[in-house]
């Protein structure tokens, strides 16, 4: 891969840096920044994020016709990172266009396409996922959340949790089992689910960090046959396939960087011993290669499938970077962050991190689960030992 940036990314980060400046962007921008220091956790940001979709920025990547601009992913990357540098929140861009919205793209029907994703594209939509449910956790394949035959369609009844941003959300990718099989990863389907619709109830599981998980009833909830994403029974060939798309690492690599930055905002040459700038050095080539990580991840995306070891490593080395990151703030910048006059935006900013970091290692896949798929894709090998071919390398 080419590391280098190329004109168009240059360019797009440019026009970006002009988008943030134009008053309806700037005045969004402005009013969560008052609604955040007033105390508010999770501030509305589609104000600002239909701002921006006016631009045809929120989606870059995606074709014309669903209200992108054709972009390559990389290009679409450098946008988000530059929209994320000046202020933007990304949690509900990344649940709703890199991750519905690209799944979507992947397996949806023509009509689904054109239903949903020029309403997601402008900021009309917004959405979430819904995979988790009660002790089941991260075991997707173990999910007991039921759709059944009802007449022309289906009726959806479970719980779902640790989903994020469904009160902001209007539809939500939803993980259900419309049968069983012989393994437990058959009679899995998903659904796009219109969570206005009677029979959903939203509520929020207390977190430590400033987004709130979600938990999401299903009651009996009536969706059309136009809802299946995918063919029935056929949803885990549909997940394995996709869930890759939300390990690129981007949005980690993006908080690790913001966070290290914002450390080393408190730091002052002349009071900083060798063992801290051993560690500004650690940490600051764990950040870059985070990025790099990152960017590999989505550069394959340009190229085909994104290679699911691929998405693992990336997913593992960024979340895990962002989150010791974090815990390293703490310890550099001592109690309440004031040991060594941090400015206060940037230690509100490190503070927040702190409560996130924990969770950042659980979702989208847990630390220990991208590990074991890194290391069952060495069996496949035959330059493995242990592997396909009993090769001579580990």
């Amino acid at each position: 891969m080419n590391f280098g940036e190329s004109d168009a990314e240059r360019g797009l980060r440019a026009e970006v840096r002009e988008v943030l400046r134009t008053p309806p962007v700037r005045g969004a921008l402005d009013d969560l920044a008052r609604a955040m220091a007033a105390g508010e956790r999770e501030p509305d940001v589609r104000p600002l994020y239909r701002a921006i979709a006016a631009h045809r920025l929120f989606a870059a990547s995606w074709p014309e016709e669903y209200g992108g601009r054709g972009v390559s992913h990389l290009e679409a990357a450098a946008v988000i990172e530059e929209l994320v540098r000046g202020g933007m929140p990304d949690m509900l861009q990344v649940l709703s266009v890199q991750i519905v919205g690209l799944f979507l793209l992947e397996a949806g029907s023509p009509a689904q396409r054109a239903r949903y994703l020029p309403a997601l594209a402008s900021g009309e939509l917004f959405a979430t996922v819904l995979y988790t449910e009660p002790e089941v956790g991260s075991d997707l394949a173990s999910l007991r959340a039921t759709a059944v035959r009802d007449g022309d369609g289906y009726r959806l009844s479970g719980t779902k949790v640790f989903g994020l941003k469904s009160g902001m959300s209007d539809i939500g990718l939803c993980a259900v089992r419309t049968g069983t099989g012989v393994t437990k990863y058959e009679g899995i389907s998903l659904f796009l689910v219109d969570l206005h619709a009677d029979g959903v109830t939203r509520g929020t599981i207390a977190s430590l960090a400033d987004e709130q998980y979600d938990r999401v009833e299903l009651d009996g909830v009536r969706v059309g046959a136009d809802a299946l994403l995918g063919a029935e029974g056929e949803g885990w060939s549909l997940l394995t396939r996709c869930l890759a798309i939300e390990r690129t690492g981007l949005d980690y690599s993006l908080k690790a960087a913001r966070w290290y930055d914002a450390t080393l905002s408190g730091l002052a040459a002349d009071t900083a011993d060798d063992a801290l700038l051993e560690e500004v050095g650690r940490y600051g080539a764990a950040v870059d290669a985070a990025r790099l990580l990152a960017w590999n991840s989505i550069s394959q995306l340009g190229r085909g499938p994104l290679d699911p070891t691929s998405a693992a490593i990336a997913k593992y080395h960024t979340s895990e970077t962002a989150q010791q990151v974090a815990y390293w703030a703490a310890l550099v910048h001592g109690h309440g962050y004031g040991l060594r006059g941090l400015a206060p935006d940037k230690a509100a900013v490190l503070e927040a991190g702190y409560r996130e970091g924990p969770g950042l290692t659980l979702s989208a896949g847990t630390s220990e689960m991208m590990l074991e798929l890194v290391a069952s894709s060495g069996f496949d090998r035959p330059d493995v030992i242990g592997g396909a071919g009993d090769g001579p390398q580990i």
